[in-house]
């Protein structure tokens, strides 16, 4: 069985350039990873594949039955009470395999986005399609889930398509890894960290043939100029103005050089020159080497004057009708990065709505980035930032260009990405010059160049920080305190500081 993309280009009807250009790739058996910038199409071709798009050119082979987990979890999946309360082998072993519980539909509303995004994946599993086609299948999990997830889909048989920014996943489960740089589609055998491998050796060599072009560009310059000036002289030898009528022979000889043509071989030349000179200029237009950004776009007044920006005595916090969360002082100062992390469901997200309401912040100086951004207020996002004085649009499309996006392409969409939506809304915190910045589950959405990027950018922060997350590695590189809510005999979970 396989997925077939033949010369497809596709291109928004709002956006001028085309996403895609006469892509061709092959999906077989196996998982194929898709990475690339938020807005560079993952989500489109997942969606192309499904078809739920048609190209607007070429032609998409697809299998006759195709399951798609999109990024967002709002809904439960339709199918999902059947999967729930199917008598199958294959729906008990997943229901077990992945902890999931048959009043899971009825309870969707108070479930964790984690826990919704497990019973996605299983439901999709359920139905033992040709092709599964999964946008961010860790988005939300622990760590204990993720191995439950990576194990189920290990184990599927069929045409996998992947879009992930989990790079393990992706090492461990992928065949292939397909790199979207719009309009140019580039496919690399193995996983994400062999395509990098590869890309920074491609990159490097387009470079130096970069510089190699200029250094020849220029050298037809000089060569053109010396020729035109040899081919003017040869002009003026040429041309019987200011003989006396009476110089026979120096007619005689002007004549003779133009039958030969000995005189006019600089002027050839020099055409010749012209035509080199433009096809060197055409291939240094095609051939740009990757920009690189400066990432400290901090404004200078990011930091409170404030001793402490959070002070919160010991308490508790009731999770449910049955859980509760034992909390001890806790405090942020302004230079403050603080780590929250735990298991889902522990009560992390219930305990920053708490914190923010005691924030000791000036009204207009906390940006907080939550867990998940509706489609609704992704869009009015960024309706708000087209809408934006140019002043404050320079800086916002420059942030997002420093974290991996194209600016063009946000404001070419009604409804960006998840991943843009929390670029731009970073880049309207930078704007506000925050005194703290709360962000639960910042990697979620994020391709993982935009990853490495954000935690550049929140290394130079200047203000206090707070991060929920599930990436440890991201959290080593920025946080200097920790809080763990971990689980009790009794049903509760506790805050406990390292």
């Amino acid at each position: 069985m396989s997925l077939l993309f033949r010369n497809v280009t596709f291109r928004y009807d709002l956006s001028p350039q085309p996403l895609f250009r006469q892509f061709d790739a092959d999906f077989h058996d196996g998982w194929s990873g898709v990475v690339g910038a938020n807005g560079s199409g993952k989500t489109t071709l997942l969606r192309l594949a499904a078809g739920l798009l048609e190209p607007s050119e070429g032609r998409i082979i697809r299998p006759p039955r195709i399951a798609l987990c999109e990024q967002r979890t709002d809904a439960p999946p339709d199918d999902l009470d059947a999967f729930l309360h199917a008598r199958g082998r294959e729906a008990i072993r997943l229901r077990e395999a992945l902890e999931i519980r048959r009043d899971w539909k009825e309870r969707w509303t108070t479930l964790s986005h984690g826990e919704r995004k497990r019973a996605q994946i299983a439901a999709a599993l359920g139905r033992d399609p040709d092709a599964l086609l999964l946008d961010e299948p860790t988005n939300h999990v622990d760590s204990c889930v993720r191995s439950l997830l990576r194990d189920a889909l290990a184990r599927y048989r069929g045409v996998g398509v992947l879009v992930s920014h989990d790079r393990q996943l992706l090492d461990e489960l992928c065949r292939q890894c397909v790199v979207l740089d719009p309009p140019r589609v580039l496919v690399f055998p193995g996983g994400y960290s062999r395509a990098v491998e590869q890309r920074e050796r491609d990159e490097a060599a387009q470079a130096e043939a970069h510089r190699q072009l200029r250094r020849d560009v220029r050298r037809i310059e000089v060569e053109q100029q010396r020729r035109r000036t040899e081919a003017n002289a040869s002009d003026r030898r040429r041309s019987k103005r200011g003989l006396d009528i009476h110089d026979s022979d120096g007619r005689a000889k002007i004549d003779l050089a133009r039958v030969s043509g000995a005189d006019g071989q600089a002027g050839r030349l020099t055409r010749q020159l012209e035509g080199r000179l433009r096809r060197g200029e055409e291939e240094l237009r095609e051939l740009r080497p990757v920009k690189r950004y400066d990432l400290n776009f901090w404004l200078p007044d990011s930091r409170s004057d404030r001793n402490h920006l959070l002070r919160a005595a010991a308490g508790s916090l009731p999770l449910g009708s049955v859980k509760t969360l034992i909390y001890p002082d806790l405090e942020i100062g302004p230079r403050d990065r603080v780590a929250l992390t735990g298991s889902n469901g522990g009560g992390k997200s219930t305990l920053v709505r708490f914190l923010l309401e005691r924030m000791n912040v000036p009204e207009g100086k906390i940006l907080y980035m939550p867990q998940e951004i509706g489609r609704s207020e992704s869009a009015a996002i960024a309706a708000k930032a087209s809408r934006a004085p140019a002043h404050v649009k320079g800086l916002l499309m420059t942030v997002v260009s420093c974290l991996g996006s194209r600016p063009e392409q946000i404001l070419g969409h009604d409804e960006p990405s998840p991943g843009e939506v929390r670029k731009l809304l970073l880049a309207y915190g930078a704007t506000q010059s925050p005194h703290i910045i709360v962000m639960d589950e910042p990697t979620n959405h994020l391709d993982l160049p935009a990853v490495e990027l954000l935690e550049n950018a929140l290394s130079s922060c200047p203000c206090a920080l707070l991060l929920v997350s599930h990436d440890e590695r991201f959290l080593e590189g920025l946080a200097t305190i920790r809080w763990r809510i971990e689980p009790r005999d009794n049903g509760g979970c506790l805050v406990v500081g390292r």
